[in-house]
């Protein structure tokens, strides 16, 4: 029985011999130093790569947004009744993304 570093081998040597991994991006150039890397924990280091390879942001990003937009429309906001609102509706944003971050931190750190 094979093992699974011997598995992954045996994989790429049949794309290397096909042709196909000639086909990758990036191909047999040296890969580019990625500055965001070394301060990205390990254990999120691949999901982040994944998302960014696909076009997509991780959802914290989304998150973020949100807060600048209601900041924004905080600051424009006329009534009190509004203000109001959307401070609520902005603290249990910022709720949000510090126990998304901490959750994060907590399951990303080496024990």
């Amino acid at each position: 029985m094979r093992t699974f570093d011997e598995e992954i081998a045996r994989h790429l040597q049949e794309a290397a011999e096909s042709g196909e991994l000639r086909q990758a991006r990036g191909y047999g150039r040296p890969t580019t130093e990625n500055p965001g890397w070394d301060a990205t924990p390990a254990a999120l280091r691949m999901p982040m790569k994944i998302l960014k390879d696909a076009g997509a942001a991780p959802p914290e990003v989304a998150l973020f947004h949100e807060r600048a937009r209601l900041r924004t429309a905080l600051a424009a906001a006329g009534g009190a009744d509004e203000r109001a609102s959307l401070q609520r509706t902005l603290n249990d944003l910022e709720q949000r993304i510090s126990l998304r971050l901490e959750m994060l931190r907590i399951h990303t750190t080496t024990p």
